[in-house]
């Protein structure tokens, strides 16, 4: 006999829910059961290249309150396991969807020139470069009077 094997890429915290993740799944995509099939093996997925940011689209199904939703969710991170992670704290911020009540479709990784969500083309620096302004900019006095620990005068950086 050669059984038919199945694959399939799961995102979860232990060997044990991944398990049960993937007989969930594979019991809605094909008609076996648990009682009819053995997992042959369970590994964790590291990537090659973790130094360079990539742009990640993830296509969800996820559970509200008022009923199933479709989306399509862009991250920007390092790797595929830190794109997923930023995905379930924004769906559990943003949407208050836990993680039992969300299911990953689809990952893969998106060309800058492909990317449509503005919250990632605004890092991208296509339309115009991108630059992070000195917000709270703290002005130091370089002569050797103003460089003791307490002063008896307040510094006076207008004449500088």
């Amino acid at each position: 006999p050669s059984p038919q094997v199945y694959r399939m890429k799961l995102w979860s915290l232990d060997d044990t829910r991944a398990k049960s993740k993937f007989w969930y799944f594979l019991s809605r995509l094909k008609k076996v059961k648990k009682a009819n099939g053995q997992i042959i093996a369970c590994n964790e997925i590291f990537e090659d290249e973790v130094t360079t940011i990539k742009n990640f689209g993830i296509w969800i199904r996820y559970q509200s309150r008022t009923g199933f939703h479709n989306a399509y969710k862009e991250y920007r991170e390092v790797t595929m396991n830190k794109a997923v992670d930023a995905l379930y704290e924004e769906m559990a911020s943003r949407h208050r969807v836990r993680a039992p009540c969300l299911q990953i479709i689809k990952i893969c990784q998106v060309a800058d020139a492909d990317v449509k969500r503005n919250n990632t083309i605004q890092f991208l620096g296509l339309k115009e470069p991108v630059s992070f302004p000195v917000v709270n900019k703290v002005l130091r006095h370089d002569s050797k009077t103003q460089k003791t620990t307490f002063k008896y005068k307040r510094p006076n950086f207008a004449a500088c």
